[in-house]
């Protein structure tokens, strides 16, 4: 994938190319400051890992951005590598936080040579990687998944005005790759999503896919 900074680039997903063009991204870093300065809880996703994964456990933040699921995790006491594609925003994380694992790189060919716990899909990734490279990142993201780990991912539905994967697509690729789907909630908070099989009964799921053995990326020869 190119750098997204290029929002040109006929291999950058349309959604994203929008997306920075029409976000500043310290104004998007300070809403979540604000956020957490008036008392309300901006760290969802993390605490979701929590719940699914011990202390100290391993987690890779796939399609990190500027840090902020992978410094909470961080401060949560979990062993957190941050990979994402762009250099704006990752300079922003490394910024923020130099000591961490920081990777300048596309989650859909990048090999970290290490399997996580728990590899972490949020914000919105599955929807901004460049179209027809799904399956690809799923692959390469699973291999990433240490036997018994998880494959977590949340993203918008149809009707949303980013909706491009939806579930049976995401699932069927999942289900390729031997992952079997454990739990599948509406908000990172853990509320169930009630109809699984219509991807427009909500505007946004959880899913979370268990990996019961090593996976080998079908991609890599």
């Amino acid at each position: 994938m190119a750098s997204t900074s290029d929002h040109t680039d006929p291999r950058v997903n349309r959604r994203w190319a929008q997306w920075r063009r029409d976000v500043e991204l310290e104004s998007y870093a300070n809403r979540f400051a604000e956020m957490q300065a008036t008392g309300e809880h901006a760290h969802g996703e993390a605490d979701a890992v929590a719940r699914l994964l011990h202390m100290g456990g391993s987690v890779l933040d796939a399609g990190c951005g500027m840090g902020r699921v992978a410094v909470e995790l961080d401060r949560q006491g979990f062993d957190v590598v941050g990979v994402d594609v762009d250099p704006d925003m990752l300079a922003v994380a490394r910024s923020r936080r130099p000591d961490l694992h920081w990777e300048l790189a596309d989650i859909g060919i990048v090999d970290l040579g290490r399997t996580f716990d728990l590899v972490l899909l949020a914000g919105n990734v599955m929807l901004f990687v460049p179209e027809g490279t799904e399956s690809t990142v799923i692959a390469n993201m699973a291999r990433h998944v240490a036997p018994g780990g998880r494959l977590v991912a949340g993203f918008s539905l149809a009707g949303s005005p980013v909706a491009g994967i939806g579930l049976a697509e995401y699932d069927a690729f999942c289900a390729d790759l031997g992952l079997e789907l454990i739990h599948r909630w509406a908000t990172w908070d853990g509320e169930p999503l009630a109809a699984v099989s219509a991807d427009d009964a909500a505007d946004y799921a959880v899913s979370i896919h268990r990996s019961d053995s090593p996976i080998r990326n079908p991609h890599v020869r």
